[in-house]
Parts: C-alpha cells; structure tokens; sequence
C-alpha cells in the first residue's frame, strides 16, 4: 500500500465542499496539536529544570565601601560584603555554618593541637591570572601581624608562626592547643604580588583598596562616583578564573545610599532586586505594606531570616572607673535584675515593631544552637524573687517607689581627753562649740569664751552640763570619762547616708537596642531600681567600652560557629582589646575556658562550656536576653537561596555559587 503524494491530496482537498474542507482542517488543527501536546508532555516528564547562566541582581547597601582589602575591612560591614564576593578564604561556610574548606583541599592537626598543616588546592589563580601560591598565604599573615599596616586582624593572630613548606603546602603554629583556630582561617588572602610593592605607609591609600585584584567568584568591573566623590554604584562580573565552578548570576551591582530613606524609594522604584535587613531601622522599613504596595504577589520580596551565633545581654560592670556606681558587683543585685525581666514579653514587644524572628537567649554559651545542654539556672521573671534579693542586699523601700541603703557613719570626731581649766586647743573649741548648740543657757555662760581656752566660763557650761545630763555624777566642771561619753552621744550624732539603688545603662543609637533600653527601665523601676539611659553613637561607644566607661551596657555578643568563649569571660580580658565587658572574673570559669579551648574533643568542649554556663549564671554578671534573625529581602527572581545560618551578615553571600535568576531544561 502506497502512502498518497502531496499532489494527490492537494486534489482531495479540492474535491471537498465547503463544510468538509473546514471539517478536513479543523482535524489538521487538532492532530498537529496533539502531536505537539505530546511531544511537548514527552519533553517536560524527560527533563528536568536546571539553574542557567546569566542575568543580573542589584542590592541597595546603606553606607559607602572604604577599604575592599581583608587587612582593613573588617571594621565595615559594605566592605565585609565585597570583601566576600571579591576574596577567597582558607576556609569558608557552608549553608549551615559549618566550617568547610575553600582554598585548600586538605588539612592536618598536630603536636597535640598546636601545629596545622594546610595544603591548597591545585590550579588556584588570581583574577589577573597569575597563580595563587602559599606565597599568598604567608604574606597575607605576616602582613596582618605587621603593627605598621595597624591591621583590625592582628589581635587574632599575634604569636602564630605561618611557615611555607612547598608552593602548595604551608603551616601555622600556635603556643596552646586552640580548637577554635580553624575560624582564623576564613580570612581572606590577599595577592602577594600586587601589595609587596606598596608601604605600610601607603597602603590605606593604594587604588586597589576600591580596585581589589581577588580569587572570589566576582571580580569587580567599575566603579561609579559622583563629582563630590560619593560612590554612588559598584559593578561585579563572574569571575571565570574561579577554582569553583563559575556563579551562575553574571552580574551583580550595588547601588549605596546615605541613609535608609533613599533606599526604600529605589526598592518602591523597583530599582533594587535586594536590601540588608541593617540598613532599615524603623517600623516603616520592617512594614511589607511599606516595599512595593500595591505590586503582585510575584513582585514583592522574599524575606529570608538567617539564624546567627550571637545574642544581645546588658552587661553589669563589677568594676567601673572612678565615679561609676560600685552596686552591680553585688550578686544579689544582679540575680534580682535578671528576675525581674520578663525576656518572653520583651522579644514580643520588639518583634511587633521590627519584625523577624526574635528568640529569648538564657546562656551565654547558646545551647540551643549548638546542641549543648540547657543551664541548670534560668531566670524566669519572678518579680518576687527579685524583691527578695534586693531586700537581701539592703536597699529597702523609701516610700517613693526608690530603693535606698542607709549607711550609719560614725563622726569622725571623739572627745577622747580629759579637759579641765587651763586646757586648749581644737578639741576644747569642739567642745565649746558643742555646749553652745545644747542649750542656750550654756551659751550664756560661755558667754565669748568660743577661742578654744578651758577658762571659767567653759567650766561653768560644763558643771550646768553636768547637772542637767548627769545627775548621778558630781558636777566638778571638769571633762573626765563619764562627762565625754556624754557628749560625744549627744554632739557627734551618727550621720544617716542615703544610698539610692541606681545605675546607668549605655546603649548605641540604635532604635531596636534603644527600645529594649526603655523596656529594661520600666521593668527595673518596678522592683524600684532607677535606671538612667545612655544613648551613644557608634564612634563614641567604641572609646567607652575600650575605656569600660558604663554602668552597665546593653551590647551584642556574636561568637563565631566554633565558639571560643575565653575573649568574653577569662579574667585576662576584662580590659581593651579584650571582650569581657562585664569585668568578670572568677577561676573556676578561668579554667573551664581554658580545658575548652584546648581540648580537641568536641563532647569534652561541650562539657567544659556547660559547667562554664552554670558557673556564670550563678553569679549574674550579664542578663542574656535574645537574639533576632538576620532579615535579607530579595526579589523573587532569585532562586537557589537555601542558607539557614551565617557568622555574619556579610556571609549571606557565601553560597552566591548557587544562586541563579534563569533556569534550562537538561535530560532526566
């Protein structure tokens, strides 16, 4: 059977009439759909959607890059976020926060902890194409360690030695095992061959502060900047020399802004895929009826929250420089301020303003997000309790609302000698002095006679003293030992010091922390504590935490992903640089910080950090309060987001690799 030619069913197609041509093409239609509905359904179930290359993301960044140089850009959060696209580290995060390798391939622990042996990948280069070597790591350290480059860096890694081995292979050496020393080893490195060529002196000034040469997955393209100099956007391009494969996004721009007014416009003018969550401060910024009213569903943003190894406490000074208040080394005090918190209701007034997940912190140690064991002591608000303890303390209430201590002084002044006609000096004009207030028939008979001379009219007050107070002792107008008792009751009366419970709590302007600061006030002022608040900048917070100027100060705390705690609570750090703010110090937990960061097992570690837990909290330096989710708004159009934890804010980018905006088909 012979199938027909095209001429021949040209001719059947004429040989129809006008209803059954139209009948003829309606069929055509339909089996020329149908075959494109299966071949289209073949295609769909035999394949898969997969991230593409291409396409562009712009984030809005309050605030200006100054140094995108990991020797001096830790200090600034828009640095530390270039810094991350543009560099590449030892080690780097993974979506979780763990720590995994980036640079190197492989590492070795020795010596009982104090030796790491690191080994880099191979085929590592340079965005100008020059190949990265351990050359690149030794000078990177030796540069943080140089005083002259005044490096932010160089308290984490004084006394380390860094040794090259091979082109690939290098070693650090530290004094004391220190299990946490991997976290050092996320810094960035920078290109030996470009810096060794430019002076300590001149560094802060070189072009490639704001030009990088990096090994990251972007390089930096161009910079745009206004006549007055203000960078006003930042271009960055995939980086096709990276050691990982390429970042599927080709580009991504930021556009900074003075302030957070002018960032919320761009996002209302869709001029913005993207913000941080800092840049915003108010509840203007954090209202979702605030960004893109009125958009789509598919137009508005994806509010990521990102959980973070930190939390925000007040921290109680136990001791504060000449003129701060002395009452906060009190335990009793400090265990009646925790309990007088109440942390849940806190959390919930700050979360219906700024919104994000806010959960309550109890140890300074974070079990819950480290899988350690709960505290033994949690302070639940128990206003009673801390009535109690304040009570304990003795500040009890005036009848004001104002707890007050009363200190009973004793004068300094006794009469001690025996005083009799023909005595002088400065305890006869004492006594003179004294008569004349008893009584004024004492003052008639001293008459003048005030110059400090026992004459006949101060024997006369005394023997008319006598009679009237001593009637059991002759009255011989002499000043013997029954007679000073006497006076020395009722001339130096005890002096009543009222000592009000009250302190100074210093905070940044910072309007999340500033509320918390009001909240804390009025639950303290209901126990009757008085509270003063101090709202500093963030330049003049720096100068009073290195001077330790606060009563108390309500502060965040972040610890990193390998948690070493000793910078926040070993006795050895309670003055600038380091981190123990409440200058706590106790040598149990001396210990304990010590046997945990030095032992290389984590379930010792664990167990070290949750004796140190209790230990800290039984004595109540600090009330720990909460800790809020990290909030990253981006544009819907960006898939592939999947981080659940960051060290810092500037690591939301860690995982960019992943990231993508367009999508193809590839077979199953």
């Amino acid at each position: 059977m012979k199938f027909p030619k095209f001429s021949q069913w040209k001719q059947i197609f004429k040989t129809l009439r006008g209803a059954e041509r139209i009948f003829f093409l309606v069929f055509i239609a339909l089996a020329f759909l149908s075959a494109s509905y299966l071949l289209i359904n073949f295609y769909i179930n035999n394949t898969k959607a997969v991230p593409g290359y291409g396409g562009t993301y712009t984030e809005g960044i309050v605030g200006q890059p100054r140094f995108i140089n990991p020797i001096y850009g830790e200090t600034n959060d828009v640095d530390r976020t270039l810094i991350d696209l543009v560099y590449s580290g030892l080690m780097t995060y993974d979506k979780d926060g763990n720590l995994i390798n980036d640079l190197v391939k492989g590492y070795q622990i020795s010596d009982n902890g104090r030796t790491y042996t690191f080994q880099l990948r191979d085929n590592l280069y340079w965005q100008d194409g020059m190949p990265l070597t351990s050359d690149d790591v030794i000078y990177t350290i030796k540069t943080i360690q140089n005083s002259d480059y005044k490096s932010p860096l160089r308290a984490n890694w004084l006394d380390i030695g860094a040794e090259k081995i091979s082109k690939n292979s290098f070693s650090f050496s530290i004094n004391a095992p220190y299990n946490s020393f991997l976290e050092n080893c996320a810094v960035k490195i920078i290109p030996a061959h470009i810096w060794k060529n430019v002076l300590p002196e001149n560094s802060i000034l070189s072009s490639y502060n704001l030009q990088p040469i990096g090994s990251g997955p972007y390089i930096i393209s161009s910079i745009e900047q206004s006549n007055t100099g203000f960078i006003k956007n930042l271009s960055l391009a995939a980086n096709q020399k990276y050691y990982n494969k390429p970042p599927y996004i080709s580009n991504i721009f930021f556009d900074f802004f003075s302030n957070k007014d002018e960032l919320i416009k761009a996002a209302n003018q869709k001029a913005i895929d993207g913000f941080s969550i800092t840049a915003l401060d108010d509840n203007e910024a954090f209202a979702e009826k605030q960004i893109r009213q009125g958009w789509s569903a598919n137009e508005k943003f994806d509010v990521y929250s990102f959980l973070m190894p930190r939390y925000f406490a007040v921290f109680f000074n136990a001791n504060p420089p000449s003129g701060g208040s002395k009452i906060l080394s009190d335990a009793n005090i400090t265990q009646a301020l925790n309990y007088a918190v109440n942390k849940q209701e806190l959390a919930q007034k700050i979360q219906s303003v700024f919104k994000g997940k806010i959960s309550v912190v109890n140890s300074p140690i974070l079990p819950d997000y480290f899988s350690y064991s709960p505290p033994e002591t949690i302070y639940d608000f128990n206003t009673d309790t801390a009535n109690k303890l304040l009570d304990k303390s003795g500040y009890k209430d005036s009848g004001t609302g104002q707890r007050v201590k009363i200190n009973t002084k004793k004068p300094a002044f006794q009469f001690k000698n025996y005083l009799k006609s023909g005595s002088s000096g400065n305890e006869v004009v004492e006594l003179q002095g004294c008569l004349a207030r008893l009584d004024d028939n004492f003052k008639t008979l001293l008459a003048s006679e005030t110059n400090g001379k026992y004459s006949k009219g101060t024997e006369d007050a005394v023997t008319a003293f006598q009679k009237k107070y001593l009637a059991d002792v002759p009255a011989t107008g002499e000043a013997g030992s029954g007679t000073r008792k006497k006076l020395n009751e009722l001339c130096l009366v005890p002096q009543d010091n009222s000592i009000p419970l009250q302190f100074t709590l210093t905070t940044i302007n910072q309007p999340q922390l500033t509320q918390a600061a009001n909240i804390l006030k009025d639950y303290w002022q209901k126990v009757g504590v008085g509270v003063k608040i101090k709202i500093a900048e963030l330049s003049e917070l720096k100068t009073i935490i290195k001077n330790r100027d606060y009563d108390a100060l309500l502060y965040g705390q972040a610890i990193g992903t390998e948690p070493d705690l000793y910078p926040f609570w070993h006795s050895t750090q309670i003055n600038d640089p380091g981190l123990n703010l409440s200058e706590y110090q106790n040598k149990k937990v001396d210990q304990f910080l010590k046997d945990a960061r030095e032992t290389q097992d984590p379930a010792s570690k664990a167990q070290e950090y949750e004796k140190l837990q209790n230990a800290i909290l039984s004595d109540a330096p600090a009330l720990f309060l909460y800790n809020p989710d990290y909030l990253y708004w981006v544009s819907k159009k960006i898939k592939g987001i999947d981080t659940t934890k960051i060290v810092d804010p500037a690591k939301r980018f860690e995982n960019i690799s992943n990231w993508y905006i367009n999508t193809k088909r590839v077979w199953k």
